[in-house]
Protein backbone atom coordinates (compact mmCIF):
# COMPACT_ATOMS: atom_id res chain seq x y z
CA UNK A 1 0.00 0.00 0.00
CA UNK A 2 2.80 2.18 0.83
CA UNK A 3 4.55 1.64 -2.47
CA UNK A 4 1.31 2.41 -3.97
CA UNK A 5 1.14 5.69 -2.22
CA UNK A 6 4.40 6.81 -3.46
CA UNK A 7 4.00 5.43 -7.11
CA UNK A 8 1.17 7.73 -7.19
CA UNK A 9 2.94 10.61 -5.43
CA UNK A 10 5.89 10.24 -7.86
CA UNK A 11 3.73 10.33 -10.90
CA UNK A 12 1.39 13.19 -9.71
CA UNK A 13 5.13 15.14 -9.01
CA UNK A 14 6.32 14.00 -12.79
CA UNK A 15 2.85 15.01 -14.85
CA UNK A 16 2.99 18.48 -13.01
CA UNK A 17 6.56 18.61 -13.85
CA UNK A 18 5.76 18.03 -17.59
CA UNK A 19 2.93 20.56 -17.21
CA UNK A 20 4.84 23.45 -15.94
CA UNK A 21 7.98 22.80 -18.14
CA UNK A 22 5.26 22.98 -21.58
CA UNK A 23 3.67 25.81 -20.35
CA UNK A 24 6.89 27.66 -19.97
CA UNK A 25 8.25 26.58 -23.50
CA UNK A 26 4.69 27.58 -24.61
CA UNK A 27 5.15 31.29 -23.17
CA UNK A 28 8.61 31.25 -23.67
CA UNK A 29 7.71 30.74 -27.58
CA UNK A 30 5.07 33.66 -27.10
CA UNK A 31 7.49 35.81 -25.54
CA UNK A 32 10.33 34.86 -28.39
CA UNK A 33 7.91 35.60 -31.10
CA UNK A 34 7.01 39.14 -29.83
CA UNK A 35 10.61 39.70 -29.09
CA UNK A 36 11.40 39.18 -32.98
CA UNK A 37 8.64 41.02 -34.09
CA UNK A 38 9.41 43.76 -31.98
CA UNK A 39 12.67 43.64 -33.08
CA UNK A 40 11.85 43.17 -36.70
CA UNK A 41 9.72 46.90 -36.06
CA UNK A 42 12.71 48.59 -34.67
CA UNK A 43 14.86 47.02 -37.43
CA UNK A 44 12.69 48.59 -40.15
CA UNK A 45 12.96 51.71 -37.96
CA UNK A 46 16.72 51.62 -37.70
CA UNK A 47 16.46 51.26 -41.64
CA UNK A 48 14.74 54.24 -42.18
CA UNK A 49 16.64 56.60 -39.83
CA UNK A 50 19.81 55.66 -41.35
CA UNK A 51 18.87 55.96 -45.66
CA UNK A 52 17.36 59.25 -44.56
CA UNK A 53 21.03 60.36 -42.18
CA UNK A 54 22.73 58.72 -45.83
CA UNK A 55 21.06 60.07 -48.54
CA UNK A 56 18.19 62.65 -47.69
CA UNK A 57 18.57 65.49 -49.98
CA UNK A 58 19.88 68.16 -46.92
CA UNK A 59 21.51 67.12 -43.68
CA UNK A 60 19.50 66.13 -41.10
CA UNK A 61 19.52 66.49 -37.54
CA UNK A 62 19.04 62.87 -35.72
CA UNK A 63 17.81 64.08 -32.45
CA UNK A 64 15.10 66.12 -34.05
CA UNK A 65 14.66 63.07 -36.32
CA UNK A 66 13.83 60.94 -32.94
CA UNK A 67 11.56 63.12 -31.72
CA UNK A 68 9.74 63.30 -34.46
CA UNK A 69 8.89 59.98 -34.43
CA UNK A 70 8.10 59.78 -30.73
CA UNK A 71 5.74 62.51 -31.20
CA UNK A 72 4.07 60.37 -34.23
CA UNK A 73 3.93 57.45 -32.54
CA UNK A 74 2.20 59.04 -29.54
CA UNK A 75 -0.74 60.71 -32.30
CA UNK A 76 -2.71 56.76 -32.30
CA UNK A 77 -2.94 56.98 -28.88
CA UNK A 78 -5.67 59.39 -26.41
CA UNK A 79 -4.58 63.64 -27.18
CA UNK A 80 -3.51 63.52 -23.04
CA UNK A 81 -0.66 61.68 -24.18
CA UNK A 82 2.78 63.51 -25.39
CA UNK A 83 6.03 64.20 -25.44
CA UNK A 84 7.48 67.16 -23.98
CA UNK A 85 11.31 68.15 -25.31
CA UNK A 86 13.77 68.61 -22.82
CA UNK A 87 12.39 73.01 -22.93
CA UNK A 88 8.96 72.16 -22.71
CA UNK A 89 9.08 69.78 -20.13
CA UNK A 90 11.38 72.26 -18.09
CA UNK A 91 8.36 74.63 -18.47
CA UNK A 92 5.63 72.24 -17.85
CA UNK A 93 7.57 71.34 -14.59
CA UNK A 94 6.92 75.08 -13.60
CA UNK A 95 2.92 75.58 -14.10
CA UNK A 96 1.97 73.03 -10.99
CA UNK A 97 3.99 75.61 -8.52
CA UNK A 98 1.51 78.43 -9.74
CA UNK A 99 3.86 80.53 -11.31
CA UNK A 100 5.02 80.61 -15.40
CA UNK A 101 5.54 82.79 -18.51
CA UNK A 102 2.81 82.63 -21.17
CA UNK A 103 -1.20 83.07 -22.28
CA UNK A 104 -2.31 80.99 -19.24
CA UNK A 105 -4.50 79.01 -20.34
CA UNK A 106 -5.40 75.12 -21.12
CA UNK A 107 -5.98 73.40 -23.82
CA UNK A 108 -7.31 69.98 -25.47
CA UNK A 109 -8.09 68.70 -28.53
CA UNK A 110 -11.42 68.29 -29.39
CA UNK A 111 -12.99 66.29 -32.95
CA UNK A 112 -9.45 67.07 -34.05
CA UNK A 113 -9.87 71.01 -33.09
CA UNK A 114 -7.33 72.76 -30.94
CA UNK A 115 -9.93 73.89 -27.83
CA UNK A 116 -9.71 76.39 -25.33
CA UNK A 117 -10.83 74.24 -22.26
CA UNK A 118 -10.21 77.48 -19.68
CA UNK A 119 -8.29 80.69 -19.49
CA UNK A 120 -7.01 81.55 -15.89
CA UNK A 121 -8.91 84.10 -14.47
CA UNK A 122 -6.89 87.68 -14.73
CA UNK A 123 -4.09 85.84 -16.87
CA UNK A 124 -3.03 87.50 -20.28
CA UNK A 125 -5.90 85.28 -22.29
CA UNK A 126 -7.87 85.93 -19.88
CA UNK A 127 -7.62 89.80 -20.47
CA UNK A 128 -7.89 89.65 -23.76
CA UNK A 129 -10.68 87.90 -24.10
CA UNK A 130 -10.32 84.63 -24.92
CA UNK A 131 -13.13 82.31 -23.93
CA UNK A 132 -13.84 78.63 -22.85
CA UNK A 133 -15.23 76.74 -26.09
CA UNK A 134 -13.22 79.27 -28.75
CA UNK A 135 -11.85 76.88 -31.57
CA UNK A 136 -7.98 78.08 -32.09
CA UNK A 137 -7.72 77.95 -36.11
CA UNK A 138 -4.32 79.34 -36.33
CA UNK A 139 -1.63 80.55 -34.04
CA UNK A 140 0.47 83.69 -35.82
CA UNK A 141 -1.19 82.83 -39.22
CA UNK A 142 0.23 79.09 -38.72
CA UNK A 143 -2.46 76.38 -39.19
CA UNK A 144 -3.19 74.16 -36.15
CA UNK A 145 -4.79 71.06 -37.85
CA UNK A 146 -2.82 68.20 -37.26
CA UNK A 147 -0.89 69.70 -34.45
CA UNK A 148 -0.73 68.10 -31.10
CA UNK A 149 -0.73 69.88 -27.62
CA UNK A 150 2.64 69.87 -27.52
CA UNK A 151 3.18 71.42 -30.53
CA UNK A 152 0.24 74.25 -29.77
CA UNK A 153 1.97 74.97 -26.60
CA UNK A 154 5.02 75.31 -27.91
CA UNK A 155 4.13 77.92 -30.92
CA UNK A 156 2.29 80.05 -27.71
CA UNK A 157 5.46 80.01 -25.44
CA UNK A 158 7.25 83.50 -26.02
CA UNK A 159 9.41 86.08 -24.25
CA UNK A 160 7.34 88.61 -21.83
CA UNK A 161 5.57 91.64 -23.32
CA UNK A 162 6.06 89.84 -26.44
CA UNK A 163 2.40 89.47 -28.97
CA UNK A 164 0.81 86.02 -29.87
CA UNK A 165 -2.26 86.68 -32.28
CA UNK A 166 -4.83 83.88 -31.93
CA UNK A 167 -7.31 82.62 -34.82
CA UNK A 168 -10.45 81.82 -32.79
CA UNK A 169 -13.63 80.64 -34.01
CA UNK A 170 -16.36 81.40 -31.13
CA UNK A 171 -19.23 79.35 -30.55
CA UNK A 172 -22.98 80.87 -32.49
CA UNK A 173 -20.50 82.88 -34.81
CA UNK A 174 -19.81 82.54 -38.08
CA UNK A 175 -16.84 84.28 -38.93
CA UNK A 176 -13.31 84.22 -37.44
CA UNK A 177 -11.55 86.34 -35.04
CA UNK A 178 -8.17 87.69 -34.24
CA UNK A 179 -7.42 87.88 -30.54
CA UNK A 180 -3.80 89.72 -29.74
CA UNK A 181 -2.62 88.43 -26.67
CA UNK A 182 0.44 89.83 -24.95
CA UNK A 183 2.55 87.04 -23.25
CA UNK A 184 3.23 87.79 -19.61
CA UNK A 185 3.88 86.44 -16.44
CA UNK A 186 0.85 83.73 -15.26
CA UNK A 187 0.93 83.52 -11.17
CA UNK A 188 -2.42 81.71 -10.37
CA UNK A 189 -4.09 82.23 -7.49
CA UNK A 190 -6.46 78.85 -7.35
CA UNK A 191 -8.65 80.50 -4.26
CA UNK A 192 -10.48 83.17 -3.79
CA UNK A 193 -12.93 83.77 -1.61
CA UNK A 194 -16.01 86.45 -1.17
CA UNK A 195 -18.11 86.54 2.55
CA UNK A 196 -21.63 86.63 0.78
CA UNK A 197 -23.06 87.75 4.45
CA UNK A 198 -24.90 85.85 7.12
CA UNK A 199 -22.48 83.77 7.70
CA UNK A 200 -22.34 82.28 4.12
CA UNK A 201 -19.16 81.65 1.81
CA UNK A 202 -18.55 81.99 -1.77
CA UNK A 203 -15.12 80.39 -2.80
CA UNK A 204 -14.22 79.98 -6.32
CA UNK A 205 -11.09 77.31 -7.14
CA UNK A 206 -9.68 77.97 -10.24
CA UNK A 207 -7.50 75.19 -10.49
CA UNK A 208 -5.74 72.62 -8.55
CA UNK A 209 -1.88 73.17 -8.10
CA UNK A 210 0.15 72.88 -5.05
CA UNK A 211 -1.27 74.90 -2.56
CA UNK A 212 -5.38 74.96 -3.02
CA UNK A 213 -5.76 72.51 -0.53
CA UNK A 214 -3.94 74.99 1.92
CA UNK A 215 -5.10 78.40 0.49
CA UNK A 216 -9.00 76.45 0.75
CA UNK A 217 -8.39 76.10 4.45
CA UNK A 218 -7.09 79.36 5.42
CA UNK A 219 -10.14 80.71 3.44
CA UNK A 220 -12.23 78.64 5.21
CA UNK A 221 -10.71 79.55 8.90
CA UNK A 222 -10.60 83.47 7.65
CA UNK A 223 -14.44 83.43 6.66
CA UNK A 224 -15.47 81.46 10.19
CA UNK A 225 -13.15 84.13 12.37
CA UNK A 226 -14.89 87.35 10.60
CA UNK A 227 -18.31 85.21 11.24
CA UNK A 228 -17.36 84.95 14.93
CA UNK A 229 -17.05 81.31 14.31
CA UNK A 230 -20.09 80.12 12.23
CA UNK A 231 -20.29 78.81 8.34
CA UNK A 232 -23.84 78.71 7.71
CA UNK A 233 -23.13 77.49 4.04
CA UNK A 234 -20.20 77.45 1.57
CA UNK A 235 -20.46 77.83 -2.14
CA UNK A 236 -17.79 76.29 -4.49
CA UNK A 237 -17.54 77.47 -7.88
CA UNK A 238 -15.62 74.95 -10.01
CA UNK A 239 -16.60 76.43 -13.65
CA UNK A 240 -13.76 76.81 -16.11
CA UNK A 241 -11.66 74.61 -13.57
CA UNK A 242 -9.28 73.01 -15.75
CA UNK A 243 -7.99 70.33 -13.17
CA UNK A 244 -4.51 69.99 -11.80
CA UNK A 245 -3.12 67.62 -9.24
CA UNK A 246 -4.83 64.47 -8.33
CA UNK A 247 -3.73 64.89 -4.51
CA UNK A 248 -4.79 68.78 -4.10
CA UNK A 249 -8.48 67.35 -5.26
CA UNK A 250 -8.26 64.34 -2.86
CA UNK A 251 -7.02 66.71 -0.33
CA UNK A 252 -10.22 69.14 -0.74
CA UNK A 253 -12.63 66.63 -0.96
CA UNK A 254 -10.98 64.83 2.11
CA UNK A 255 -12.08 68.31 3.96
CA UNK A 256 -15.69 68.08 3.74
CA UNK A 257 -15.91 63.96 3.96
CA UNK A 258 -16.96 62.12 7.45
CA UNK A 259 -15.93 59.04 5.44
CA UNK A 260 -16.53 56.96 1.78
CA UNK A 261 -14.48 56.90 -1.10
CA UNK A 262 -13.23 60.11 -2.85
CA UNK A 263 -11.63 58.51 -5.89
CA UNK A 264 -10.51 55.30 -7.88
CA UNK A 265 -8.17 54.89 -10.59
CA UNK A 266 -8.10 51.62 -12.81
CA UNK A 267 -5.47 50.73 -15.24
CA UNK A 268 -4.55 48.07 -17.80
CA UNK A 269 -4.68 45.71 -14.94
CA UNK A 270 -8.53 46.04 -14.06
CA UNK A 271 -7.73 43.75 -10.49
CA UNK A 272 -5.17 46.56 -9.79
CA UNK A 273 -7.29 49.14 -8.60
CA UNK A 274 -6.43 51.99 -5.83
CA UNK A 275 -8.64 54.17 -3.64
CA UNK A 276 -8.32 57.35 -2.42
CA UNK A 277 -10.62 57.23 1.10
CA UNK A 278 -11.69 59.57 3.30
CA UNK A 279 -8.64 60.14 6.24
CA UNK A 280 -11.52 60.97 8.97
CA UNK A 281 -10.27 64.48 9.51
CA UNK A 282 -11.79 66.58 7.83
CA UNK A 283 -12.94 69.50 9.58
CA UNK A 284 -15.80 70.85 7.51
CA UNK A 285 -18.02 67.57 7.73
CA UNK A 286 -21.36 69.15 8.47
CA UNK A 287 -21.37 72.40 6.95
CA UNK A 288 -23.91 72.91 3.75
CA UNK A 289 -22.08 72.67 0.97
CA UNK A 290 -23.20 73.81 -2.99
CA UNK A 291 -20.97 73.30 -5.61
CA UNK A 292 -21.22 74.90 -9.30
CA UNK A 293 -19.94 73.70 -12.37
CA UNK A 294 -20.07 73.80 -16.36
CA UNK A 295 -19.13 72.27 -19.11
CA UNK A 296 -15.47 73.54 -19.12
CA UNK A 297 -14.97 72.01 -15.36
CA UNK A 298 -12.32 68.99 -15.96
CA UNK A 299 -10.16 66.41 -14.20
CA UNK A 300 -9.50 66.97 -10.72
CA UNK A 301 -12.37 69.48 -10.56
CA UNK A 302 -14.60 66.04 -11.60
CA UNK A 303 -12.93 64.32 -8.68
CA UNK A 304 -13.97 66.56 -6.14
CA UNK A 305 -17.75 66.94 -7.91
CA UNK A 306 -18.00 63.34 -8.02
CA UNK A 307 -17.02 62.48 -4.66
CA UNK A 308 -18.96 65.05 -2.93
CA UNK A 309 -21.70 64.24 -4.80
CA UNK A 310 -22.09 60.34 -4.62
CA UNK A 311 -21.21 60.68 -1.10
CA UNK A 312 -24.51 62.61 -0.39
CA UNK A 313 -22.20 65.48 0.85
CA UNK A 314 -22.90 68.49 -1.35
CA UNK A 315 -25.90 69.59 -3.69
CA UNK A 316 -23.91 69.99 -7.48
CA UNK A 317 -25.77 72.68 -9.48
CA UNK A 318 -25.33 73.96 -13.27
CA UNK A 319 -23.93 72.12 -16.41
CA UNK A 320 -22.76 68.63 -17.00
CA UNK A 321 -18.78 68.81 -16.58
CA UNK A 322 -16.44 68.39 -19.47
CA UNK A 323 -15.23 64.74 -18.82
CA UNK A 324 -11.68 64.40 -18.85
CA UNK A 325 -11.65 61.67 -16.71
CA UNK A 326 -8.24 59.85 -17.57
CA UNK A 327 -4.75 59.35 -15.24
CA UNK A 328 -1.61 60.78 -16.88
CA UNK A 329 1.97 60.24 -15.53
CA UNK A 330 4.69 61.53 -16.15
CA UNK A 331 7.78 60.45 -16.48
CA UNK A 332 11.19 62.60 -16.55
CA UNK A 333 13.86 61.10 -19.35
CA UNK A 334 17.11 60.99 -19.60
CA UNK A 335 18.08 63.79 -21.67
CA UNK A 336 15.86 66.34 -19.94
CA UNK A 337 12.77 65.75 -21.67
CA UNK A 338 9.32 64.33 -20.53
CA UNK A 339 6.52 61.81 -21.52
CA UNK A 340 3.18 62.30 -20.19
CA UNK A 341 1.74 58.95 -20.59
CA UNK A 342 -2.20 58.05 -20.03
CA UNK A 343 -2.22 55.00 -17.64
CA UNK A 344 -5.30 54.94 -15.87
CA UNK A 345 -8.97 55.73 -15.41
CA UNK A 346 -10.76 58.01 -12.42
CA UNK A 347 -13.92 56.04 -11.24
CA UNK A 348 -16.19 57.85 -8.55
CA UNK A 349 -17.55 56.33 -5.55
CA UNK A 350 -19.82 54.51 -7.05
CA UNK A 351 -17.99 53.20 -9.70
CA UNK A 352 -18.82 55.29 -12.94
CA UNK A 353 -16.20 56.45 -14.98
CA UNK A 354 -15.81 60.15 -15.41
CA UNK A 355 -14.21 59.90 -18.85
CA UNK A 356 -15.86 61.37 -21.99
CA UNK A 357 -18.87 61.32 -19.37
CA UNK A 358 -18.80 63.95 -16.91
CA UNK A 359 -20.83 64.75 -13.69
CA UNK A 360 -24.16 64.96 -14.23
CA UNK A 361 -25.49 68.29 -11.72
CA UNK A 362 -28.29 67.38 -9.26
CA UNK A 363 -29.78 70.88 -10.85
CA UNK A 364 -29.33 72.43 -13.89
CA UNK A 365 -28.77 75.83 -14.08
CA UNK A 366 -28.15 77.56 -17.69
CA UNK A 367 -26.00 80.10 -18.35
CA UNK A 368 -28.17 83.10 -19.00
CA UNK A 369 -26.85 86.49 -19.75
CA UNK A 370 -27.64 88.99 -16.83
CA UNK A 371 -29.21 91.81 -19.14
CA UNK A 372 -30.76 90.00 -21.53
CA UNK A 373 -32.62 88.15 -18.17
CA UNK A 374 -33.45 91.59 -16.34
CA UNK A 375 -34.78 93.05 -19.29
CA UNK A 376 -37.55 89.84 -19.46
CA UNK A 377 -38.53 90.37 -15.53
CA UNK A 378 -41.49 91.74 -15.27
CA UNK A 379 -43.11 93.15 -12.24
CA UNK A 380 -46.40 91.85 -11.62
CA UNK A 381 -49.56 93.80 -11.49
CA UNK A 382 -51.52 91.73 -9.34
CA UNK A 383 -52.85 94.01 -6.64
CA UNK A 384 -52.75 91.95 -2.86
CA UNK A 385 -53.98 92.61 0.69
CA UNK A 386 -51.06 93.69 1.38
CA UNK A 387 -50.73 96.65 -1.28
CA UNK A 388 -53.30 98.62 -0.18
CA UNK A 389 -53.44 101.47 2.00
CA UNK A 390 -54.61 101.13 5.77
CA UNK A 391 -54.58 97.30 5.36
CA UNK A 392 -54.96 94.91 8.43
CA UNK A 393 -50.81 94.41 9.11
CA UNK A 394 -49.87 90.78 10.15
CA UNK A 395 -47.74 89.98 12.67
CA UNK A 396 -44.22 89.76 10.52
CA UNK A 397 -44.82 93.38 9.51
CA UNK A 398 -45.68 94.72 12.54
CA UNK A 399 -42.36 92.91 13.78
CA UNK A 400 -40.23 94.60 10.86
CA UNK A 401 -42.11 98.02 12.41
CA UNK A 402 -40.26 97.25 15.49
CA UNK A 403 -36.96 96.42 14.14
CA UNK A 404 -37.10 99.62 12.01
CA UNK A 405 -37.27 97.62 8.49
CA UNK A 406 -38.46 100.14 6.17
CA UNK A 407 -38.74 97.84 3.21
CA UNK A 408 -39.26 94.43 2.85
CA UNK A 409 -36.28 91.87 2.13
CA UNK A 410 -37.10 90.09 -0.75
CA UNK A 411 -35.09 87.33 -1.40
CA UNK A 412 -36.20 85.63 -4.46
CA UNK A 413 -34.45 85.61 -7.53
CA UNK A 414 -37.15 88.01 -9.66
CA UNK A 415 -36.88 90.83 -6.44
CA UNK A 416 -33.01 91.14 -7.19
CA UNK A 417 -33.00 91.21 -11.22
CA UNK A 418 -36.07 93.15 -11.87
CA UNK A 419 -34.02 96.51 -11.06
CA UNK A 420 -30.71 94.86 -12.37
CA UNK A 421 -30.37 98.24 -14.24
CA UNK A 422 -30.70 100.50 -11.39
CA UNK A 423 -27.86 99.41 -9.93
CA UNK A 424 -24.42 101.21 -10.25
CA UNK A 425 -21.81 98.50 -10.09
CA UNK A 426 -19.09 101.20 -8.59
CA UNK A 427 -21.20 101.34 -5.12
CA UNK A 428 -21.95 97.66 -4.92
CA UNK A 429 -20.42 95.16 -2.59
CA UNK A 430 -18.45 92.59 -4.26
CA UNK A 431 -21.42 90.40 -2.78
CA UNK A 432 -23.74 91.95 -5.05
CA UNK A 433 -21.26 92.91 -7.68
CA UNK A 434 -21.14 89.08 -8.14
CA UNK A 435 -24.58 88.17 -7.68
CA UNK A 436 -25.60 90.87 -10.40
CA UNK A 437 -23.17 89.71 -12.59
CA UNK A 438 -23.62 85.86 -12.77
CA UNK A 439 -27.28 84.33 -12.69
CA UNK A 440 -25.68 81.06 -11.95
CA UNK A 441 -23.76 81.92 -8.81
CA UNK A 442 -26.75 83.69 -7.81
CA UNK A 443 -29.35 80.84 -8.44
CA UNK A 444 -26.64 78.60 -6.85
CA UNK A 445 -26.38 80.67 -4.03
CA UNK A 446 -30.07 80.70 -3.26
CA UNK A 447 -30.10 76.98 -2.98
CA UNK A 448 -27.51 77.37 -0.33
CA UNK A 449 -29.61 79.08 1.59
CA UNK A 450 -32.60 77.13 1.25
CA UNK A 451 -30.13 74.37 2.49
CA UNK A 452 -31.59 73.48 5.83
CA UNK A 453 -35.67 73.72 4.11
CA UNK A 454 -34.13 71.20 1.44
CA UNK A 455 -33.37 68.96 3.99
CA UNK A 456 -36.51 69.48 6.01
CA UNK A 457 -38.77 68.34 3.04
CA UNK A 458 -36.04 65.20 2.07
CA UNK A 459 -36.58 63.77 5.69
Amino acid sequence: MQSLKRYWKTYVLGFILILTIFIMAETGFQVKAFAQERYADLQNFSKVLNLIQQYYVEETDTKKLIYGAIKGMLRELDPHTNFMPPDIFKDFESETSGEFGGLGIEISIQNGVLTIISPIEDAPAWEAGIKAGDKVVGIDGTSTKGMSLVEASQLMRGKKGSKIVLRVVREGEDKTRDITITRGSVKIKSVKYTDMGDGFAYIKITSFIENTAKDLEKALETHAKNNKGKIAGVLIDMRRNPGGLLDQAIKVSDMFLKEGTIVSTIGRNKAEKEVAVASHKGKYTDVPLVLLVNEYTASASEIVSGALQDNKRALVTGQRTFGKGSVQSVIKLGDGSGLKLTVARYYTPSGISIQAEGIHPDIEIEDVDPDAFAKSVLKSQTTREGDIAGHLKNDKEKAAEKLDVKKGAEEGALAWWKDLGSKIDEKLSPRDKLLKSDYQAYQAFSYLKAWNTMKGLTR
